[in-house]
Protein backbone atom coordinates (compact mmCIF):
# COMPACT_ATOMS: atom_id res chain seq x y z
CA UNK A 1 0.00 0.00 0.00
CA UNK A 2 0.90 3.67 -0.37
CA UNK A 3 0.47 5.07 3.15
CA UNK A 4 0.47 8.70 4.30
CA UNK A 5 1.02 9.50 8.00
CA UNK A 6 0.14 12.97 9.33
CA UNK A 7 2.27 14.25 12.19
CA UNK A 8 5.86 14.68 13.34
CA UNK A 9 6.18 13.19 16.83
CA UNK A 10 7.24 9.94 18.43
CA UNK A 11 3.70 8.60 18.06
CA UNK A 12 3.76 9.02 14.27
CA UNK A 13 7.35 7.75 14.02
CA UNK A 14 6.32 4.59 15.90
CA UNK A 15 3.32 3.93 13.66
CA UNK A 16 5.50 4.33 10.58
CA UNK A 17 8.33 2.23 12.02
CA UNK A 18 5.93 -0.64 12.82
CA UNK A 19 4.50 -0.50 9.28
CA UNK A 20 8.00 -0.41 7.75
CA UNK A 21 8.83 -3.72 9.49
CA UNK A 22 5.83 -5.62 8.11
CA UNK A 23 6.40 -8.58 5.77
CA UNK A 24 4.44 -6.86 3.02
CA UNK A 25 6.34 -3.80 1.85
CA UNK A 26 4.62 -0.39 1.85
CA UNK A 27 5.56 3.04 0.56
CA UNK A 28 5.35 5.40 3.54
CA UNK A 29 5.16 9.20 3.38
CA UNK A 30 5.08 11.55 6.37
CA UNK A 31 3.59 15.02 6.45
CA UNK A 32 5.62 16.70 7.81
CA UNK A 33 7.59 13.97 9.63
CA UNK A 34 10.75 14.76 11.60
CA UNK A 35 14.51 14.58 11.14
CA UNK A 36 14.56 10.78 11.59
CA UNK A 37 11.46 9.61 9.69
CA UNK A 38 13.33 9.90 6.38
CA UNK A 39 15.39 6.84 7.40
CA UNK A 40 12.49 4.60 6.31
CA UNK A 41 10.03 6.96 4.60
CA UNK A 42 9.67 10.15 2.55
CA UNK A 43 8.86 13.50 4.16
CA UNK A 44 6.66 16.15 2.54
CA UNK A 45 5.37 19.43 3.97
CA UNK A 46 1.94 20.53 2.73
CA UNK A 47 0.06 22.59 5.32
CA UNK A 48 -3.22 23.13 3.46
CA UNK A 49 -5.45 20.03 3.91
CA UNK A 50 -7.24 20.52 0.59
CA UNK A 51 -3.90 20.62 -1.23
CA UNK A 52 -2.74 17.61 0.78
CA UNK A 53 -5.86 15.64 -0.23
CA UNK A 54 -5.18 16.52 -3.87
CA UNK A 55 -1.58 15.35 -3.46
CA UNK A 56 -2.85 12.08 -1.91
CA UNK A 57 -5.13 11.48 -4.91
CA UNK A 58 -2.40 12.28 -7.42
CA UNK A 59 0.00 9.92 -5.64
CA UNK A 60 -2.48 7.03 -5.28
CA UNK A 61 -2.42 7.02 -1.47
CA UNK A 62 -4.35 3.94 -0.28
CA UNK A 63 -4.52 4.85 3.40
CA UNK A 64 -3.95 8.02 5.41
CA UNK A 65 -3.35 7.77 9.17
CA UNK A 66 -3.77 10.92 11.27
CA UNK A 67 -1.55 11.06 14.38
CA UNK A 68 -2.23 14.32 16.29
CA UNK A 69 -5.53 15.78 17.52
CA UNK A 70 -5.37 19.22 15.89
CA UNK A 71 -5.83 18.07 12.26
CA UNK A 72 -8.73 15.86 13.38
CA UNK A 73 -10.49 18.73 15.15
CA UNK A 74 -9.75 20.93 12.11
CA UNK A 75 -11.59 18.49 9.82
CA UNK A 76 -8.85 16.80 7.80
CA UNK A 77 -10.84 13.53 7.75
CA UNK A 78 -13.91 15.27 6.30
CA UNK A 79 -11.79 16.89 3.56
CA UNK A 80 -10.13 13.59 2.58
CA UNK A 81 -13.42 11.68 2.57
CA UNK A 82 -15.02 14.30 0.33
CA UNK A 83 -12.21 13.47 -2.15
CA UNK A 84 -13.06 9.75 -1.90
CA UNK A 85 -9.86 8.93 0.02
CA UNK A 86 -9.50 6.27 2.72
CA UNK A 87 -8.43 7.91 5.97
CA UNK A 88 -8.24 6.62 9.55
CA UNK A 89 -9.61 9.02 12.16
CA UNK A 90 -12.82 10.68 13.37
CA UNK A 91 -14.76 13.42 11.61
CA UNK A 92 -14.42 16.96 12.98
CA UNK A 93 -17.79 16.55 14.71
CA UNK A 94 -16.76 13.29 16.40
CA UNK A 95 -13.35 14.79 17.23
CA UNK A 96 -15.13 17.23 19.56
CA UNK A 97 -14.84 14.45 22.15
CA UNK A 98 -11.31 15.82 22.53
CA UNK A 99 -11.70 19.26 21.00
CA UNK A 100 -14.16 20.31 23.71
CA UNK A 101 -14.05 18.92 27.24
CA UNK A 102 -17.51 20.41 27.80
CA UNK A 103 -18.90 18.47 24.81
CA UNK A 104 -17.19 15.30 26.05
CA UNK A 105 -18.51 15.60 29.63
CA UNK A 106 -22.02 16.28 28.36
CA UNK A 107 -21.86 13.13 26.16
CA UNK A 108 -20.78 11.11 29.21
CA UNK A 109 -23.62 12.56 31.25
CA UNK A 110 -26.26 12.14 28.50
CA UNK A 111 -25.45 8.47 27.88
CA UNK A 112 -24.94 7.52 31.55
CA UNK A 113 -21.23 6.79 31.24
CA UNK A 114 -19.57 6.89 34.68
CA UNK A 115 -17.59 10.10 35.27
CA UNK A 116 -16.75 12.51 38.10
CA UNK A 117 -19.33 15.03 39.34
CA UNK A 118 -18.75 18.30 37.47
CA UNK A 119 -19.97 21.72 36.43
CA UNK A 120 -19.29 23.39 33.07
CA UNK A 121 -19.33 27.15 33.06
CA UNK A 122 -17.85 30.38 31.78
CA UNK A 123 -19.00 32.22 34.93
CA UNK A 124 -16.53 32.83 37.73
CA UNK A 125 -19.37 33.12 40.27
CA UNK A 126 -20.84 29.74 39.25
CA UNK A 127 -17.42 28.10 39.42
CA UNK A 128 -16.73 29.62 42.86
CA UNK A 129 -20.12 28.45 44.13
CA UNK A 130 -19.45 24.89 42.95
CA UNK A 131 -15.97 24.93 44.51
CA UNK A 132 -17.36 26.17 47.83
CA UNK A 133 -19.95 23.36 47.80
CA UNK A 134 -17.34 20.63 47.39
CA UNK A 135 -16.70 18.56 50.48
CA UNK A 136 -13.18 17.38 49.58
CA UNK A 137 -9.97 18.57 47.99
CA UNK A 138 -8.10 18.27 45.64
CA UNK A 139 -10.36 19.87 43.02
CA UNK A 140 -9.81 19.52 39.27
CA UNK A 141 -10.11 22.52 36.93
CA UNK A 142 -9.98 21.91 33.15
CA UNK A 143 -9.83 24.23 30.17
CA UNK A 144 -12.46 23.35 27.54
CA UNK A 145 -10.26 23.47 24.42
CA UNK A 146 -7.06 21.82 23.21
CA UNK A 147 -4.01 22.59 25.35
CA UNK A 148 -1.54 19.91 24.16
CA UNK A 149 -2.37 17.73 27.16
CA UNK A 150 -1.61 20.47 29.70
CA UNK A 151 -5.00 22.13 30.28
CA UNK A 152 -5.76 20.38 33.58
CA UNK A 153 -4.94 21.80 37.01
CA UNK A 154 -5.29 19.68 40.14
CA UNK A 155 -5.78 22.23 42.91
CA UNK A 156 -4.92 21.13 46.45
CA UNK A 157 -7.15 23.77 48.10
CA UNK A 158 -10.30 25.72 47.30
CA UNK A 159 -8.29 28.94 47.05
CA UNK A 160 -5.92 27.33 44.54
CA UNK A 161 -8.93 26.06 42.54
CA UNK A 162 -10.35 29.59 42.42
CA UNK A 163 -7.01 30.96 41.21
CA UNK A 164 -7.00 28.32 38.46
CA UNK A 165 -10.53 29.40 37.47
CA UNK A 166 -9.42 33.06 37.37
CA UNK A 167 -6.39 32.24 35.21
CA UNK A 168 -8.43 30.24 32.72
CA UNK A 169 -11.49 32.46 32.40
CA UNK A 170 -9.34 35.59 32.05
CA UNK A 171 -7.45 33.96 29.16
CA UNK A 172 -4.15 34.26 31.04
CA UNK A 173 -3.52 30.50 31.44
CA UNK A 174 -4.61 28.94 28.15
CA UNK A 175 -5.97 31.75 25.95
CA UNK A 176 -9.29 31.05 24.24
CA UNK A 177 -9.08 27.34 25.16
CA UNK A 178 -9.85 28.29 28.78
CA UNK A 179 -12.74 30.72 28.21
CA UNK A 180 -15.11 27.85 29.09
CA UNK A 181 -14.11 25.50 31.90
CA UNK A 182 -15.00 22.36 33.80
CA UNK A 183 -14.65 22.07 37.57
CA UNK A 184 -14.95 18.52 38.85
CA UNK A 185 -14.37 16.29 41.83
CA UNK A 186 -10.99 14.64 42.21
CA UNK A 187 -11.05 10.86 41.93
CA UNK A 188 -8.66 8.91 44.13
CA UNK A 189 -7.57 5.68 42.47
CA UNK A 190 -5.13 4.61 39.80
CA UNK A 191 -5.12 5.89 36.24
CA UNK A 192 -5.11 3.86 33.02
CA UNK A 193 -4.92 4.60 29.31
CA UNK A 194 -7.21 2.34 27.28
CA UNK A 195 -7.41 2.51 23.48
CA UNK A 196 -10.31 1.24 21.40
CA UNK A 197 -9.88 1.15 17.61
CA UNK A 198 -13.36 1.94 16.24
CA UNK A 199 -15.04 1.90 12.82
CA UNK A 200 -18.34 3.50 13.85
CA UNK A 201 -19.97 0.15 14.63
CA UNK A 202 -17.28 -2.29 15.76
CA UNK A 203 -14.25 -1.90 17.99
CA UNK A 204 -11.04 -3.63 19.08
CA UNK A 205 -9.57 -2.95 22.53
CA UNK A 206 -5.78 -2.85 22.89
CA UNK A 207 -3.87 -3.74 26.10
CA UNK A 208 -4.23 -1.10 28.81
CA UNK A 209 -1.20 1.11 29.44
CA UNK A 210 -0.05 3.50 32.15
CA UNK A 211 1.43 6.90 31.35
CA UNK A 212 3.66 9.01 33.61
CA UNK A 213 2.60 12.64 33.17
CA UNK A 214 4.71 14.56 35.67
CA UNK A 215 8.24 15.59 34.81
CA UNK A 216 9.97 14.26 37.94
CA UNK A 217 10.50 10.93 39.68
CA UNK A 218 7.75 9.92 42.06
CA UNK A 219 5.23 11.90 39.99
CA UNK A 220 6.57 15.27 41.09
CA UNK A 221 6.74 18.59 39.24
CA UNK A 222 4.46 19.93 36.51
CA UNK A 223 2.44 17.90 34.02
CA UNK A 224 4.01 17.15 30.65
CA UNK A 225 2.87 15.46 27.45
CA UNK A 226 4.12 12.24 29.08
CA UNK A 227 7.54 11.10 30.35
CA UNK A 228 7.13 7.37 29.76
CA UNK A 229 4.67 4.50 29.69
CA UNK A 230 4.37 0.75 29.97
CA UNK A 231 1.92 -1.90 28.78
CA UNK A 232 0.15 -4.15 29.43
CA UNK A 233 -0.46 -3.09 33.02
CA UNK A 234 -1.16 -5.80 35.60
CA UNK A 235 -3.53 -3.36 37.32
CA UNK A 236 -6.30 -4.31 34.86
CA UNK A 237 -8.25 -7.55 35.07
CA UNK A 238 -10.93 -9.07 32.83
CA UNK A 239 -13.65 -7.63 35.06
CA UNK A 240 -12.45 -4.05 34.41
CA UNK A 241 -12.12 -4.70 30.65
CA UNK A 242 -15.71 -6.03 30.56
CA UNK A 243 -17.03 -3.04 32.53
CA UNK A 244 -15.23 -0.69 30.13
CA UNK A 245 -16.76 -2.41 27.11
CA UNK A 246 -20.31 -2.56 28.47
CA UNK A 247 -20.49 0.71 30.41
CA UNK A 248 -18.19 2.91 28.35
CA UNK A 249 -17.24 1.85 24.81
CA UNK A 250 -20.58 0.42 23.62
CA UNK A 251 -22.73 3.30 24.98
CA UNK A 252 -20.26 5.84 23.56
CA UNK A 253 -20.37 4.34 20.06
CA UNK A 254 -24.19 4.05 20.25
CA UNK A 255 -24.45 7.60 21.59
CA UNK A 256 -22.21 9.11 18.92
CA UNK A 257 -24.34 7.46 16.21
CA UNK A 258 -27.42 9.06 17.78
CA UNK A 259 -25.59 12.40 17.78
CA UNK A 260 -25.05 12.05 14.02
CA UNK A 261 -21.29 11.71 14.52
CA UNK A 262 -20.38 8.00 14.32
CA UNK A 263 -16.99 7.52 15.94
CA UNK A 264 -14.23 6.12 13.73
CA UNK A 265 -10.58 6.09 14.73
CA UNK A 266 -8.84 5.75 18.09
CA UNK A 267 -10.98 6.33 21.17
CA UNK A 268 -8.42 7.05 23.90
CA UNK A 269 -10.14 6.49 27.24
CA UNK A 270 -8.55 8.10 30.27
CA UNK A 271 -9.75 5.89 33.13
CA UNK A 272 -9.53 6.21 36.91
CA UNK A 273 -10.16 2.93 38.69
CA UNK A 274 -11.76 3.55 42.10
CA UNK A 275 -12.59 0.44 44.17
CA UNK A 276 -12.40 -1.73 41.03
CA UNK A 277 -14.89 0.55 39.22
CA UNK A 278 -13.68 2.31 36.04
CA UNK A 279 -14.67 5.99 36.00
CA UNK A 280 -13.94 8.11 32.93
CA UNK A 281 -11.65 11.10 33.32
CA UNK A 282 -11.61 12.13 29.66
CA UNK A 283 -11.67 11.04 26.05
CA UNK A 284 -9.07 11.78 23.41
CA UNK A 285 -9.50 10.92 19.75
CA UNK A 286 -6.00 9.69 18.87
CA UNK A 287 -3.28 7.54 20.36
CA UNK A 288 -1.56 8.73 23.49
CA UNK A 289 2.08 9.65 23.23
CA UNK A 290 4.09 7.83 24.77
CA UNK A 291 1.61 4.91 24.96
CA UNK A 292 1.55 4.49 21.16
CA UNK A 293 5.30 3.90 21.08
CA UNK A 294 4.96 0.66 23.05
CA UNK A 295 1.58 -0.53 21.76
CA UNK A 296 2.61 -0.56 18.09
CA UNK A 297 5.48 -3.05 18.59
CA UNK A 298 3.27 -5.25 20.81
CA UNK A 299 0.86 -5.84 17.91
CA UNK A 300 1.33 -9.13 16.10
CA UNK A 301 -1.44 -8.18 13.69
CA UNK A 302 0.02 -5.90 10.98
CA UNK A 303 -0.51 -2.27 12.02
CA UNK A 304 -1.44 -1.28 8.46
CA UNK A 305 -4.20 -3.93 8.43
CA UNK A 306 -5.62 -2.71 11.75
CA UNK A 307 -5.81 0.89 10.54
CA UNK A 308 -7.08 -0.01 7.07
CA UNK A 309 -9.89 -2.18 8.44
CA UNK A 310 -10.72 0.56 10.96
CA UNK A 311 -10.93 3.10 8.13
CA UNK A 312 -13.09 0.86 5.90
CA UNK A 313 -15.59 -0.45 8.49
CA UNK A 314 -14.19 -3.99 8.47
CA UNK A 315 -13.04 -4.42 12.08
CA UNK A 316 -15.55 -7.25 12.52
CA UNK A 317 -13.39 -9.31 10.10
CA UNK A 318 -10.16 -8.71 12.04
CA UNK A 319 -8.73 -11.37 14.35
CA UNK A 320 -6.37 -9.20 16.35
CA UNK A 321 -3.28 -10.79 17.87
CA UNK A 322 -1.09 -9.26 20.59
CA UNK A 323 2.43 -10.46 21.43
CA UNK A 324 2.85 -12.12 24.82
CA UNK A 325 5.33 -9.44 25.89
CA UNK A 326 5.64 -6.21 27.87
CA UNK A 327 6.87 -2.86 26.64
CA UNK A 328 8.35 0.12 28.49
CA UNK A 329 9.11 3.50 26.90
CA UNK A 330 11.28 6.13 28.59
CA UNK A 331 11.12 9.68 27.25
CA UNK A 332 14.42 11.52 26.93
CA UNK A 333 13.64 15.23 27.04
CA UNK A 334 15.62 18.39 26.53
CA UNK A 335 17.22 20.28 29.40
CA UNK A 336 14.52 22.91 30.02
CA UNK A 337 11.43 20.77 29.31
CA UNK A 338 8.62 21.50 30.15
CA UNK A 339 9.49 25.01 31.38
CA UNK A 340 11.06 26.63 28.31
CA UNK A 341 12.77 25.90 25.00
CA UNK A 342 16.30 24.50 24.84
CA UNK A 343 19.25 25.03 22.53
CA UNK A 344 19.59 22.44 19.71
CA UNK A 345 22.01 19.67 20.71
CA UNK A 346 23.70 16.98 18.62
CA UNK A 347 22.47 13.43 19.31
CA UNK A 348 25.03 10.64 19.52
CA UNK A 349 23.89 7.01 19.78
CA UNK A 350 26.52 4.45 20.75
CA UNK A 351 26.94 1.32 18.66
CA UNK A 352 24.98 -1.41 20.48
CA UNK A 353 26.92 -4.66 20.67
CA UNK A 354 24.63 -6.60 23.01
CA UNK A 355 22.49 -8.77 20.69
CA UNK A 356 19.64 -9.16 23.22
CA UNK A 357 19.41 -5.42 23.66
CA UNK A 358 19.62 -4.83 19.92
CA UNK A 359 16.79 -7.27 19.22
CA UNK A 360 14.52 -6.13 22.07
CA UNK A 361 14.78 -2.35 22.05
CA UNK A 362 14.68 0.61 19.71
CA UNK A 363 14.53 4.40 19.66
CA UNK A 364 11.44 6.32 18.56
CA UNK A 365 12.46 9.83 17.53
CA UNK A 366 10.26 12.87 18.16
CA UNK A 367 11.71 16.39 18.64
CA UNK A 368 14.61 16.05 16.21
CA UNK A 369 15.84 17.63 13.00
CA UNK A 370 18.62 16.77 10.59
CA UNK A 371 21.34 19.28 9.72
CA UNK A 372 23.94 18.08 7.18
CA UNK A 373 23.06 14.42 7.91
CA UNK A 374 23.55 14.94 11.66
CA UNK A 375 20.59 14.52 14.02
CA UNK A 376 19.92 17.29 16.55
CA UNK A 377 17.59 17.46 19.54
CA UNK A 378 15.37 20.50 18.98
CA UNK A 379 13.68 20.71 22.39
CA UNK A 380 10.70 19.23 24.19
CA UNK A 381 10.42 15.46 24.18
CA UNK A 382 13.33 14.46 21.96
CA UNK A 383 13.08 10.67 21.71
CA UNK A 384 11.89 7.55 23.48
CA UNK A 385 13.94 4.51 24.42
CA UNK A 386 11.64 1.50 24.11
CA UNK A 387 12.42 -1.87 25.66
CA UNK A 388 10.52 -5.17 25.40
CA UNK A 389 10.65 -8.40 27.38
CA UNK A 390 8.85 -11.28 29.01
CA UNK A 391 8.28 -9.24 32.18
CA UNK A 392 7.82 -5.55 32.94
CA UNK A 393 11.16 -5.55 34.78
CA UNK A 394 12.98 -7.05 31.79
CA UNK A 395 11.38 -4.54 29.42
CA UNK A 396 12.16 -1.64 31.76
CA UNK A 397 15.78 -2.70 32.25
CA UNK A 398 16.28 -2.85 28.47
CA UNK A 399 14.69 0.57 28.00
CA UNK A 400 17.06 2.10 30.56
CA UNK A 401 20.08 0.27 29.11
CA UNK A 402 19.23 1.88 25.79
CA UNK A 403 18.94 5.28 27.51
CA UNK A 404 22.58 4.86 28.54
CA UNK A 405 23.57 4.54 24.88
CA UNK A 406 22.03 7.91 23.88
CA UNK A 407 23.79 11.22 24.45
CA UNK A 408 22.95 14.88 23.89
CA UNK A 409 23.66 17.99 25.93
CA UNK A 410 21.11 18.55 28.68
CA UNK A 411 19.31 15.21 28.24
CA UNK A 412 16.99 14.24 31.06
CA UNK A 413 14.59 11.41 31.82
CA UNK A 414 12.72 9.93 34.74
CA UNK A 415 14.40 6.96 36.44
CA UNK A 416 11.21 5.30 37.71
CA UNK A 417 9.03 4.51 34.69
CA UNK A 418 6.73 1.53 35.46
CA UNK A 419 7.27 1.91 39.21
CA UNK A 420 3.55 1.34 39.87
CA UNK A 421 3.79 -2.20 38.52
CA UNK A 422 7.13 -3.04 40.16
CA UNK A 423 6.87 -1.68 43.69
Amino acid sequence: MNILILGSGGREYSIGLAISKEKESHNITFCPGNGATDSFATNIDIKDYNKLASWAKENAIDLTIVGPEQPLVDGVVDIFKEQGLTIFGPSSKAAQLEGSKVYMKNILKKYNIPTAAFIETSSKDEAYKFIDSMKKTPIVVKADGLCAGKGVIIATSKDEAKKAVDGMLSGTSFGDAGKNIIVEEYLDGYELSVFAICDGENYVVLPAAQDHKRVGDGDTGPNTGGMGAYAPTPLVNEDIYKKLENRVIKPTLDGMKKEGAPFEGVLFIGVMVVDNEPIILEYNVRFGDPECEILMPLLETPVSELFYKGATKQLDTLDIKIKDQYGVAVVMASENYPYSSSEPAQIIVDNIVDEELKENSHISFAGVKKIDDTLFATGGRVLLCCGFGNSIKEARDRAYLLCGQVHFAGKKCRSDIAYQALR
